[in-house]
């Protein structure tokens, strides 16, 4: 799959289902921790600079934010999760916000789920995966950040969060780093597996 960068849109950004766009298009959701480099992802995946924009608070994103890519699919950002600097009311309306998204739309085809590679998978991530599994939502794995370990470390920590995770034979899992962007076909080519 290949993007042009120039064709890229945010379309809306919805907390209820009736502000959800209706364009026919297969839907691919990004969810992660607060800080585990999401904006950024999508920024490299999609050659962008400042697309989905990022923030040095995390947390940021409190809206479900739907990209047009390339007239091909969407893109759905959804709040990071371990949202420390959020109130205990805000969270809940995160969790529903995002759990009838998840569960509720026909046109969900994957969710991508950001795990910093630096770091053993933490409790929301391990909660984030096996309610993805729950509700049999196809599941992709990307841990992010490999720039900032050692290259003879990579395997090591991705059987790891494989472990972590109990990841099911059927999901794939791959280690990126935005600011290289080397594995970024290998990326497309999965999401563009489950579309």
């Amino acid at each position: 799959m290949k993007v042009n960068p120039n064709k890229i849109e945010l379309l809306i950004s919805a907390v209820k289902p009736e502000q959800y766009p209706e364009t026919g298009l297969s839907e691919v959701a990004l969810s992660g921790r607060s800080n585990v480099g999401k904006s950024t992802f999508i920024n490299s995946m999609i050659g962008r600079k400042n697309m989905a924009r990022t923030s040095a608070q995390p947390g940021k994103t409190q809206t479900l934010n739907f990209y047009d890519i390339d007239s091909q699919l969407i893109f759905v950002d959804v709040p990071g999760y371990g949202y420390a600097k959020v109130s205990k009311k805000k969270r809940e309306e995160f969790g529903k916000m995002i759990e009838a998204y998840l569960t509720q739309r026909e046109s969900l085809k994957l969710v991508v789920q950001l795990v910093d590679i630096r770091h053993k998978p933490t409790e929301d991530d391990v909660l984030m995966y096996d309610y993805l599994k729950h509700f049999e939502i196809p599941t992709l794995i990307v841990l992010t950040k490999e720039d900032k370990i050692k290259r003879g470390q990579v395997q090591k920590q991705l059987a790891m969060v494989k472990r972590e995770l109990e990841l099911e034979e059927s999901d794939q899992i791959i280690s990126y780093s935005s600011i290289k962007g080397n594995k970024q076909q290998q990326i497309w080519d999965a999401i563009e597996s489950y579309l």
